[in-house]
């Protein structure tokens, strides 16, 4: 019967059913329908990545009814504030490029949709919609609609363990079977003995031998021919080609021989073969695996954040210590780590970071707050409802909306190389097995399979994934936490270095204050200290400390304008903290020092002096990097340390004060201008523009809940001398790169002229094909270590 693939989902159409439109067939309504959906809606560029990509709408009938119950919804939504929601929804058809781009341009089919988000990994898409213009129901059904159903388990919803694909595991096991069956029923044959009942049964064994195959080349192998299957169809070149080539000749040969009586074959070298290339894509799998792991649960950035107890102390905690019932104090600009109950009156919260809409959102007590979004003016409490998910801080600190457009360069180069390599391979092996047919038919079929498996870019191909993994964790075991491992490649381009004062290279910690001016009512210094209590900056955050310990009272009207000071009242005092314009002081300040001015119902008090203390080992690192970086210091204060500075810093180095933040960032793009690749580090503050300017932007953390997605990397404050050693290591990783691209090719070039050569057979080369990605990983891993050991100062779990 006549049959041919529909245009939209591939499967074999019979001539009677089949249904034309737009001279393309259909093999029903539903996939009809889904491509006029994507045509009358601009979306036909889905059929351009991949051929038939898509799948046959299922009919539901009400199977989604559930999606009307608000309490069903409240368990499946992630975030849900004013007209902002927002879902993570498991798809199981996600497959390939084509599914990706239909996905996120759902936007285009529904325009309630704002932003839908592809995790190919989990196959899972994560959808913000507007919930007064379209429901969740409506989402599904519409997915539904276009052949992407998701899957939805109200039974397993709650602590649902996730599914874990043992196919690989059964897929060993079936081949290991094979192989070593064959392997013993083909021991007369390798000895060539003579004796009459082997003889006899000959031909018998040969029959099982082939029987015991079928499993393997079936089964086991199976993954492989899918593979290349849908790189011919996607006309593209994946490394599954060659190999799944090597497997049909060989089968086909040796089935040849078993036919016509010309011998065994090569069944043994055959399930050999199958089964090492499957324990060496275990082996590529656990260790991926491994370097996920170090990267989920290990490698976060240090956040802490202020817990109240019941004699109402305030205490800076690891963001992990956090339990359901804690009573959290967040201040202004600080993120909220977890889900809660404001306890406070009223608030604003930023959803930025989670939304992507900056307007601030006006919050009551009793109203519940999500984790994700930023605490805007005075001072709060809330009580925690759930304990932190770092995996949700970390997957804020990536959204795609921070990214910064960078230049890949090592994965350029996996990818020609991958693009080039097979058919350069299908070449060879060709090639080999013309010249060698005309001479010996068996070493011509031994050398053709040879070349297809021995040659595997594998290893090529993970180089740069591994190599930038394994220096992502021994950068997190250090204190630098880094977004990516892309930031190491530009952390390797970096030239200069601008650095932030306040803050960056002085500390919180250790310094002298000294107050000038008239003195305080106890009722004023109260005042002073809670509007203090609400402001992040470093300068506050010290003053608030150095003032004795005294009643928390609540403040009003608080109000932080960067670059300026802070403001708001308390026990009816109007207070304002900050630089003498700020606090409108007209006299001249004749300290020339970090200096705070403070008035009180519009009337000028005095000033704090803070003798800046400089971080520890602050000369010894600029004179190391200003051997090989230009550096810079920005700084928002006046020119009163200047000369300290001077003394500092390497000769020549440009010192530039009284910058605001808008300022920083235009210095940090002329310098750009100029063709300088530059790396910010400030305090995440005031700096966050300049930050994300930046070709590199560090934050350094001093165990404060201040949360910048603007920046590349958070350092903890007492790492801050290892920056040279960091900057080492990146340019290190990038060698370990191009070296492991030379062994393998190296490998390569000497394992296909053995095979060329008719000296290799298969089940050598597919024993030799893991030990090559194991050799490449262990020399990748061991070859980090080494320089992380002999670079850093300390160790620190490498």
């Amino acid at each position: 019967m006549d049959t041919q693939n529909c245009f939209h989902c591939g499967l074999n159409i019979i001539k009677k059913e089949e249904i034309i439109f737009d001279s393309k067939s259909f093999c029903c309504a539903g996939c009809k329908t889904v491509y006029e959906i994507f045509s009358e809606n601009g979306l036909s560029s889905y059929y351009d990545f991949e051929k038939m990509p898509g799948a046959t709408p299922q009919a539901i009938n009400g199977k989604y009814d559930f999606l009307d119950n608000e309490k069903i919804i409240a368990k499946l939504l992630d975030f849900e504030e004013d007209k902002t929601t927002i879902v993570s929804l498991y798809i199981p058809h996600i497959h390939c490029s084509s599914c990706i781009w239909i996905l996120e341009n759902l936007h285009k089919l529904q325009k309630a949709i704002s932003i839908s988000q592809v995790n190919f990994p989990e196959k899972k898409v994560r959808i913000i919609f507007n919930s007064e213009e379209t429901s969740l129901k409506e989402i599904v059904l519409l997915l539904c609609s276009i052949g992407y159903e998701p899957y939805i388990s109200l039974d397993n919803y709650e602590n649902a363990k996730a599914k874990i694909d043992r196919s690989l595991t059964y897929k060993i096991g079936v081949a290991f079977f094979c192989f070593g069956n064959i392997m013993l029923l083909s021991f007369p044959e390798y000895f060539e003995v003579e004796e009459f009942w082997l003889n006899q049964y000959r031909g018998f064994f040969r029959w099982l031998i082939f029987a015991l195959s079928l499993p393997s080349f079936f089964y086991a192998a199976s993954g492989y021919y899918v593979s290349a299957y849908k790189s011919i169809r996607a006309k593209m070149f994946n490394i599954d080609i060659p190999i799944a080539l090597g497997i049909i000749v060989m089968f086909i040969r040796s089935a040849v021989d078993i036919i016509f009586g010309y011998g065994q074959g090569f069944f043994d070298s055959l399930t050999a073969l199958v089964f090492f290339m499957l324990l060496g894509k275990m082996f590529q799998q656990k260790t991926y695996n491994f370097l996920s792991f170090e990267r989920d649960f290990k490698s976060y950035f240090p956040i802490a954040v202020t817990q109240i107890n019941a004699q109402k102390e305030e205490n800076s905690v690891p963001v992990y210590d956090i339990k359901k019932g804690d009573r959290l104090l967040i201040r202004n600009q600080e993120l909220i780590p977890v889900d809660g109950i404001l306890i406070s009156e009223n608030c604003q919260i930023d959803y930025s970071f989670v939304t992507g809409e900056a307007v601030p959102i006006h919050k009551k007590s009793g109203d519940k707050i999500y984790a994700g979004g930023k605490q805007l003016g005075k001072v709060i409490e809330m009580e925690v409802l759930n304990s932190v998910s770092q995996s949700y801080l970390t997957q804020l600190w990536s959204n795609a909306v921070f990214q910064k457009n960078v230049d890949q360069k090592h994965k350029t180069i996996t990818d020609a190389i991958s693009r080039y390599f097979t058919p350069a391979l299908l070449l060879i092996a060709f090639a080999s097995f013309g010249y060698w047919i005309f001479i010996d038919t068996t070493i011509a079929f031994n050398s053709f399979t040879a070349v297809l498996i021995v040659a595997c870019p594998c290893a090529l191909a993970l180089t740069a994934p591994f190599t930038m993994g394994n220096i992502l964790r021994i950068m997190g075991n250090q204190k630098l936490y880094l977004k990516n491992a892309v930031v190491i490649e530009q952390l390797e381009k970096v030239t200069t270095i601008v650095f932030d004062k306040t803050g960056t290279i002085t500390t919180n910690k250790k310094s002298e204050i000294m107050y000038s001016g008239k003195d305080f009512s106890s009722k004023e210094l109260i005042a002073v200290k809670n509007v203090l209590r609400g402001s992040n900056h470093p300068l506050s955050r010290r003053l608030y400390e150095f003032l004795p310990s005294l009643e928390n009272k609540i403040s009003t009207d608080f109000e932080e304008i960067t670059g300026k000071g802070i403001q708001g009242t308390c026990d009816g005092n109007f207070i304002k903290i900050g630089s003498s314009s700020f606090v409108e002081h007209s006299e001249k300040d004749n300290t020339n020092a970090t200096s705070v001015h403070i008035s009180i119902n519009g009337k000028y008090y005095g000033k704090y002096i803070f003798d800046n203390q400089y971080r520890a080992g602050l000369e010894n690192l600029f004179k190391s990097l200003s051997g090989d970086y230009k550096i810079k210091i920005l700084s928002g204060d006046n020119e009163g340390e200047r000369e300290i500075l001077e003394k500092l810093l390497p000769k020549n180095t440009e010192l530039v004060f009284n910058q605001k933040p808008e300022e920083k960032l235009e210095f940090i793009k002329n310098l750009q201008e100029k063709g300088q690749n530059v790396m910010m580090v400030g305090d995440g503050l005031n700096d966050a523009g300049a930050l994300a300017q930046s070709n590199v932007g560090i934050s350094i953390s001093e165990n404060v809940n201040v949360f910048s997605p603007a920046c590349d990397g958070i350092l903890d404050a007492a790492q801050f001398t290892k920056i040279h050693s960091y900057l080492k290591l990146s340019k290190k990783a990038i060698w370990i790169i191009k070296m492991s691209f030379t062994l393998s090719l190296l490998y390569n070039v000497v394992g296909l002229s053995f095979a060329v050569c008719g000296k290799l057979s298969p089940l050598v080369a597919a024993i030799i094909m893991p030990l090559s990605t194991v050799t490449i990983i262990s020399f990748v891993t061991l070859a980090s270590n080494y320089f992380a050991k002999k670079i850093l100062p300390k160790k620190a779990g490498i």
